[in-house]
């Protein structure tokens, strides 16, 4: 416990992992974020005073300066599926990682983890995947060093992945899909972590991009029907073509400001997501060939089917107490 490391973004649903994962390599962690009080929920998984949660505002230098004083290492999670008002793509995955590479430049930390995307893109007419591709280089431009993780859809306890579709195939008959011969390789929030404390703690290549993938490709219609069949529910797929997909879109879009935001989040999709859906999210052969992969970093990726069925179980007819045994 005599190395500190500043996560920013630590108390998400990626960052609560990495943090589990820090403090079992004998980490101090500081978790930057800019309501400390939404992260006591970290303080149980380490030891007393292990875990400290400081105020950190990725448009103010001067905190972020802050929260890496005194740090050995940095790590930024900071990042958003959707835009929304000043919480928008440039002003968090580009602006924000600039900001936490110069300060960690600044202060002269040397072991130093960005958490872009899958398939970021600067020539991408995805938002998103333009932007995470932007933030690379500014955090490149800063500190040459940085490790850099892409990983896939990522799925865990919290995710906003298989718990929306499991609440979907809850609520209605027919479950639109989009992209739904697209293809993805979920991969496990714990594996991801795991790259990520490795990474930190010296065991990774510096000043490269390594790309995280689960041990599976699965089509969106694949997924969606392993969610039905994990949650017990029979439902009829609907594949949506783009124009109906990016209608569709337009409709939760103008129904989330119409309802001054009220409309769930379950049944909201943004125009930029339906982009992204469209294509297929997997590791690169060339990442695999050079060892920038989960299994590069020794470590074996969880399978969906290991994990997903455990939480999911709470979306069945009759949650836990339902006849069927989840193994």
């Amino acid at each position: 416990m005599n190395q500190l490391v500043t996560v920013f973004g630590g108390s998400g649903f990626v960052g609560r992992h990495v943090v589990r994962a820090l403090i079992k390599r004998g980490w101090r962690v500081r978790v930057a974020v800019r309501r400390p009080d939404l992260a006591f929920h970290l303080q149980p998984i380490g030891r007393v005073g292990q875990i400290q949660a400081v105020q950190s505002n990725l448009r103010y230098p001067a905190s972020v300066a802050a929260a890496l004083q005194g740090a050995d290492a940095a790590i930024n999670l900071v990042g958003i599926g959707a835009s929304r008002g000043r919480q928008n793509f440039e002003a968090v995955h580009v602006f924000g990682a600039r900001a936490v590479a110069r300060a960690v430049a600044a202060a002269g930390i040397s072991h130093f983890v960005h958490m872009s995307a899958l398939g970021a893109d600067a020539a991408s007419d995805s938002a998103y995947a333009a932007s995470k591709a932007r933030g690379e280089e500014a955090v490149k431009e800063a500190v040459p060093q940085a490790t850099i993780v892409r990983p896939s859809f990522i799925f865990g306890p919290e995710d906003t992945f298989f718990n929306r579709h499991a609440a979907m195939a809850r609520l209605m008959p027919v479950l639109p899909l989009i992209g739904a011969e697209s293809r993805s390789q979920p991969v496990f929030a714990g594996d991801v972590a795991e790259a990520i404390a490795k990474a930190v703690s010296g065991e990774a290549k510096t000043g490269v991009t390594y790309e995280l993938g689960g041990p599976e490709v699965k089509t969106g219609r694949e997924i969606v029907e392993f969610v039905c069949a994990a949650t017990g529910r029979k439902r009829v797929l609907l594949p949506l073509s783009p124009t109906a997909a990016s209608l569709l879109a337009r409709v939760t879009e103008i129904g989330k400001t119409a309802s001054l935001g009220l409309l769930p989040d379950t049944f909201y999709v943004t125009g930029d997501q339906v982009k992204m859906l469209q294509r297929d999210n997997l590791v690169s052969a060339t990442a695999a060939a050079e060892g920038r992969t989960l299994e590069g970093l020794s470590l074996q990726p969880s399978s969906i089917e290991s994990i997903v069925p455990s939480y999911l179980v709470r979306f069945r007819k009759t949650g836990q107490f339902d006849h069927t045994r989840i193994a």
